[in-house]
């Protein structure tokens, strides 16, 4: 199989986009390497802890999905030049940076993952400190 490196992957991100909603948190991916879809979606990580699939959700022209119900008919799509909404459900970050991961099975590549690490930025505009989200990781 085919293998697509995470800085690759990496690029899903929209830097910056990262923030805390009043339930939780959310960021964007736009996907600009090409339409496809995943079968399975892992855990989203923050900071190497796992939140539960069920707790995590990705929201594509106005339907949200839980993570856990991403399977071989109901799939995770990653449409070009799109932008998906990823949300939690549960606890807030904290201030400052964090690292999120992330990881998918897609068919013909099989499990691919990236992480990013960004500062959290609030309604109106970048966090104190914030240098615009850089993109790091594995």
């Amino acid at each position: 199989m085919p293998v697509v490196p995470a800085f690759i992957l990496r690029r899903l991100y929209t830097k910056g986009s990262l923030r805390n909603r009043d339930d939780g948190f959310e960021f964007e991916l736009k996907n600009s390497l090409g339409s496809g879809y995943a079968r399975a979606v892992g855990p989203l990580t923050v900071d190497g802890e796992e939140i539960p699939r069920e707790k995590v959700f990705f929201k594509l022209e106005e339907k949200e999905t839980s993570f856990a119900d991403v399977d071989d008919e109901n799939t995770f799509g990653l449409p070009l030049n799109r932008t998906i909404e990823i949300s939690t459900r549960g606890a807030q970050l904290d201030a400052g940076a964090h690292q999120i991961g992330m990881s998918f099975t897609v068919p013909g590549f099989g499990n691919l993952g990236f992480d990013f690490t960004d500062e959290v930025r609030d309604a109106e505009g970048p966090a104190a400190g914030a240098a615009g989200g850089a993109a790091e990781g594995a």
